[in-house]
C-alpha cells in the first residue's frame, strides 16, 4: 500500500507491480505532443501530474497490474516516482492502440495478461467503477472487445460531432452491441441516444488481430480507429454506465478537472 499525500486530500491504494499483477493488465498511454495542450502528461492536478492522477484511479479499480506507456523521459520519472510502472514506447504512433500494443509487447512479452484495459491518461476524473465495468461484456466469450457508454441527457450533445454517439442493439438494460459508431445523430427517431466513452478492454487475440488490420474506409471517413473493428467482423460489446469522465484536451478542461478533484 502505497500513501500519497496531496492538497486534494491522502490518498491510500494499490500500486500496481509484477507481484500483484493478474490476467488483466492496464494500460495507460501517456503522450507529451498535445496540440491544444503540450505537456498534457505531466500538467499539475491538486498537486500531481495528471497522468498520476489517472494511475491512481486505475489502482483503485484494482482489476490488475498497471502500466503507463510513455514517449518521454519526464513522463517515466514522474510515473516511477509515484510508484507506478512505466514503459517507454516510441513517439510516431499514428494511434493510440498501435502504442498500447507496443507497451503490451514491452510489459507481458510472455502473454500471461490475457485481457488488455485500455484507459485514456487524459482521465483524470474517471472513477474506478467504469474501469471495472469494462470488463464486464467480456465474461461472453463471443465478445472481442468491450466499451462504455452513457445515455445522452444534453440536447446539445446529440448535434455535437465531438460527441461520439453508439449505434447498437439492446443485450440487456445494461449492454448494446455495436453496430455503428458515428459523429452523427444517430439512430433516427424515437429512443436514446449513447455517448460512447474511449475506455476499452480487449481480448489480447482481439488487439492483436485489430492492430495487424489496415485503417478501414468507414474508420477514415469518420475518423474513428473503433470501426475498423467492426469492419473486420469483430464483436464490439458496450456496457451502458452513468456518467461520462472529463477528457482534458484544452486549458479550461484543465481547470475543470482541477475544480472537480479539489472539490
Amino acid at each position: 500500500m502505497r500513501r500519497f499525500d496531496t492538497f486534494c486530500g491522502v490518498f491510500e491504494g494499490k500500486t500496481m507491480n509484477r507481484e500483484n499483477s493478474g490476467k488483466a493488465l492496464v494500460l495507460i498511454p501517456a503522450r507529451m505532443a498535445s496540440t491544444r495542450l503540450p505537456g498534457k502528461p505531466l500538467a499539475d492536478i491538486c498537486g500531481l501530474p495528471m497522468i498520476v492522477q489517472v494511475a491512481r484511479r486505475a489502482a483503485e479499480a484494482d482489476v490488475g497490474r498497471i502500466v503507463v506507456a510513455v514517449d518521454h523521459s519526464d513522463v517515466f520519472e514522474a510515473v516511477r516516482d509515484a510508484g507506478f510502472e512505466a514503459i517507454m514506447t516510441r513517439i510516431d504512433h499514428q494511434s493510440g492502440s498501435d502504442r498500447i500494443y507496443e507497451a503490451l509487447q514491452k510489459a507481458d512479452p510472455n502473454g500471461e495478461a490475457e485481457i488488455v484495459i485500455n484507459v485514456q491518461g487524459d482521465l483524470p476524473t474517471i472513477e474506478p467503477g467504469p474501469i471495472r465495468a469494462a470488463l464486464k461484456p467480456l465474461e461472453n466469450a463471443a465478445t472481442d472487445i468491450a466499451t462504455l457508454t452513457v445515455e445522452i441527457t444534453d440536447e446539445h450533445e446529440k448535434t455535437n460531432p465531438n460527441v461520439v454517439k453508439v449505434v447498437g442493439s439492446p443485450l440487456s438494460e445494461s449492454r448494446l452491441r455495436a453496430l455503428y459508431f458515428t459523429r452523427a445523430t444517430a439512430p433516427h427517431g424515437a429512443g436514446p441516444l449513447y455517448h460512447h466513452i474511449g475506455l476499452y478492454a480487449y481480448r489480447r487475440r482481439a488487439l492483436e488481430t485489430f492492430v495487424s488490420l489496415m485503417p478501414s474506409t468507414l474508420e477514415k471517413r469518420e475518423s474513428l480507429e473503433q470501426l475498423r473493428a467492426l469492419e473486420a467482423g469483430m464483436r464490439i460489446d458496450v456496457e451502458i454506465v452513468h456518467s461520462v469522465p472529463l477528457g482534458v484536451d484544452t486549458p479550461a478542461d484543465l481547470e475543470k478537472a482541477r475544480r472537480i478533484l479539489a472539490a
